[in-house]
């Protein structure tokens, strides 16, 4: 277990609008950055890895969502130097959204005919993400071909089982696991301790070339083309074109065999004869509708229908 004694408070200002509890804590039950984080009345502990540095992350609402404010405080096993903690600065704001200015996307919205039910109740919802593609791509994998129930009682798993455990704020909180985690544990070992099926061998491959190899950040993945860094997401093991337009950060529209089920009723009225085979056409569509939106009106409309029937994941 990792003592994190050292800390440090500053404060965020987002940009607005930006609904802290919709973000941090997504209504459809996704965690921001482990599933052993926890929420009460306007404050989250969590922890992830900031520029390569196990952290803990404790940050609380003192705003609105037209008037947002954090107050954050990081926990670290020691003093990180000036330029360090700058970048870690960067990148949380970054993961959390809190730089993204999304208030065109709403006023578009506003004036969707689909995207505005949506919105009503999910205004100031921001995306969040990770500062390296590896939790997100482990969670893409472990999304694969089953109930998000199942997905979450694999997720809990692998991080209670090999992610660092991080002692800070009177909380003890296990964190994803890093590439070098999971570098020297097989495939079969991986698929029988989490029951993970064939998953475990994509984890596993995924696991010895991230640890071996410089893959950009999620960040760094922001400065390619969008069609260069998907290429590059698709070379890893495991990252299909669906997973891939989920991690890649300049969005998309990533449509699967259920959520083209979602929304085919949404574009048509009605349920595709065969989901699989009306993927492309749906994703087109998405596409074509709502352009550079795409993938925040995709992951609005995705919250809100789990967020309206959570049995249907």
């Amino acid at each position: 277990m990792a003592k994190l004694s050292y800390s440090i408070q500053y404060e965020i200002r987002p940009a607005p609008p930006y609904n802290f509890k919709l973000t941090i804590k997504k209504p459809a039950g996704w965690s921001l950055f482990t599933n052993f984080e926890i929420y009460e009345k306007g404050t989250i502990w969590t922890t992830t890895h900031l520029n390569g540095v196990l952290a803990g992350v404790k940050l609380v609402s003192k705003g609105t969502t037209k008037n947002p404010r954090i107050i954050a405080k990081l926990f670290f096993k020691k003093r990180p130097d000036g330029a360090q903690l700058a970048v870690m600065k960067n990148l949380l704001n970054h993961n959390i959204g809190a730089d993204d200015d999304l208030s065109e996307f709403y006023r578009f919205a506003e004036k969707d005919g689909i995207l505005k039910h949506a919105v009503k109740d999910l205004y100031g919802m921001h995306n969040t993400d990770s500062s390296t593609i590896f939790p997100d791509a482990l969670l893409s994998i472990l999304l694969q071909m089953t109930t998000l129930k199942r997905s979450n009682e694999m997720m809990n798993c692998i991080i209670s089982k090999y992610g660092e455990l991080a002692e800070f704020d009177g909380k003890k909180i296990s964190a994803w696991p890093t590439p070098k985690d999971l570098e020297g544990h097989d495939a079969e070992e991986l698929a029988r301790t989490c029951k993970l099926g064939y998953r475990a061998k994509h984890i596993a491959k995924l696991s010895k070339k991230l640890a071996s190899e410089k893959f950009p950040t999620t960040k760094e993945l922001e400065s390619l083309r969008p069609e260069d860094a998907k290429e590059m997401l698709l070379e890893l093991p495991g990252i299909g074109d669906y997973s891939a337009d989920i991690i890649n950060p300049h969005g998309g529209f990533p449509i699967d065999v259920w959520s083209a089920e979602v929304f085919g009723k949404l574009f048509y009225g009605k349920e595709p004869k065969n989901n699989r085979d009306a993927v492309e056409k749906i994703k087109k569509e998405g596409l074509r509708r709502w352009g550079k939106w795409s993938w925040m009106a995709n992951a609005t409309l995705i919250v809100r229908v789990v967020q309206a029937d959570p049995e249907k994941t």
